[in-house]
């Protein structure tokens, strides 16, 4: 028995044995690979939990900021909007006008660049629609270019609060301070109602005072004003601090 055996093992091995030894080699490989698979594969769990949960903690932040900030900074809107910077590039800026030391920005360009204007209206509206405004009051006077078709866009009324003595009806008025005396800003009575939620816009937000007149008016008579929107917010005049918390909601940052 012993020499028969030491005779198989002596003798070739047939091309179906080597493949079949072949083939239970790999087998033999891939279960090995299973295993340290296996093996790694909680440790790829725990990474993957751990970066999901960071970007979990960034990913809101920004979704925080946007919810928060947005109702108060523009650009809030969102700066990676490409009509943004067609509208600023639409805008011109004059120096020393109206006096020296002064850039004064004219939105007379914008308006003459009928893509960058509709933007402009589109960005507003797309903002305040379905958010069952209505009220657009407008400040004199570039206030009144913007609000009316904004108004009519979103489905609301819109009311012009002027300057001293340029409405024929009965009027109520609110007083602001400007840097050297005081003005008013005036709207008729009964142009609105209380209960009535109103958006405030006008061109530019410098210091803030008519704005914040605006608001007062608006909210001696009960109406809730859901935000200021402007095209141009002037930095460093901090108009924005003067409005409080109030949220300010403006397409175009520029220099005082």
């Amino acid at each position: 028995m012993e020499a028969a055996s030491n005779l198989s093992s002596s003798l070739p091995l047939s091309p179906s044995h080597h493949r079949t030894t072949a083939v239970l080699t790999r087998l033999q490989r891939i279960a090995s690979l299973s295993t340290a698979a296996a093996g790694a594969l909680p440790s790829c769990r725990t990474h993957l939990t751990r970066l999901h949960q960071r970007r979990s903690a960034i990913l809101p932040l920004r979704c925080n900021v946007r919810e928060t900030v947005a109702d108060q900074e523009m650009a809030s809107i969102d700066v990676e909007d490409p009509r943004i910077a067609k509208i600023a590039k639409a805008i011109r800026v004059i120096p020393d006008f109206p006096k020296p030391g002064i850039l004064f920005q004219d939105i007379t360009t914008l308006l003459l660049d009928t893509k960058a204007f509709r933007d402009t209206i589109d960005l507003f509206v797309e903002r305040y629609r379905g958010k069952d405004i209505t009220v657009v009051a407008g400040i004199e006077a570039r206030g009144f270019i913007f609000g009316p078709p904004i108004a009519l866009a979103i489905g609301a009324k819109f009311v012009p609060m002027r300057k001293p003595k340029k409405l024929p009806g009965e009027v109520i008025s609110e007083e602001y301070s400007l840097e050297y005396g005081t003005d008013k800003i005036e709207m008729h009575v009964g142009a609105v109602e209380a209960g009535e939620r109103a958006l405030v816009i006008d061109d530019l937000i410098a210091t803030g005072g008519t704005l914040c007149a605006a608001i007062r008016l608006l909210e001696r008579v009960g109406v809730d004003v859901v935000e200021c929107a402007c095209v141009i917010e002037l930095h460093g005049l901090k108009g924005r601090e003067r409005l409080g918390d109030k949220p300010l909601f403006v397409l175009v940052n520029a220099a005082a």
